[in-house]
């Protein structure tokens, strides 16, 4: 048991605010007794059992994976499902010129970025002006990508899918954290 806190403790140090889920492996009769000295929020129930030592870091990648995506799948739809709940009001938008701002100002609680899109431009905070280009022109980023990056860095939750599984017609959909004032 002492052996199992000193690891949570150390999972801490290194995870600190991390919210992704922590999947164990190894020798499967040693998960409950982890899971009792475990104080990190998101251990999932299950594991992957067997030597590790064994596997492939690709097949025990896989393998994890395997027990991850539905909790990430279920989030992503219940964002999606918020979104559409707040589509018609002041706290959802899926218009760039409104969340690219909102994006470096911290205000995106959630993000929804087509992977298979592009959107050229640039944003200066200073004026708050944002411009759009298509195409791009010499300079410019991918606005998409600067969204969905402000988005992380203030702690938001950034869903990168392809189009035909945006919320709304349009490269950005955004849940925001509270209304522009």
């Amino acid at each position: 048991m002492r052996y199992f806190q000193s690891i949570d403790r150390g999972l801490h140090t290194l995870l600190k605010e991390e919210t992704a889920p922590l999947v164990l492996s190894g020798v499967e009769y040693l998960f409950p007794l982890y899971q009792r000295a475990n104080t990190f929020p998101h251990l999932l129930e299950q594991g992957v059992a067997g030597n590790p030592d064994k596997l492939k870091a690709e097949t025990l990648r896989e393998k994890a994976w395997t027990l991850v995506k539905p909790a990430f799948l279920q989030a992503q739809q219940e964002a999606a499902a918020r979104y559409q709940e707040l589509a018609d009001t002041e706290r959802a938008s899926s218009n760039s010129s409104e969340i690219v701002p909102a994006a470096y100002y911290g205000r995106v609680e959630s993000l929804f970025v087509a992977v298979d899109q592009e959107q050229w431009g640039s944003f200066d905070p200073a004026t708050e002006t944002l411009q759009l280009h298509e195409p791009g022109e010499p300079g410019d980023e991918d606005l998409l990508g600067l969204a969905a990056t402000q988005t992380l860095l203030h702690g938001g939750v950034v869903y990168a899918v392809e189009q035909a599984q945006m919320p709304a017609q349009a490269p950005l959909a955004a849940v925001f954290r509270y209304a522009s004032i």
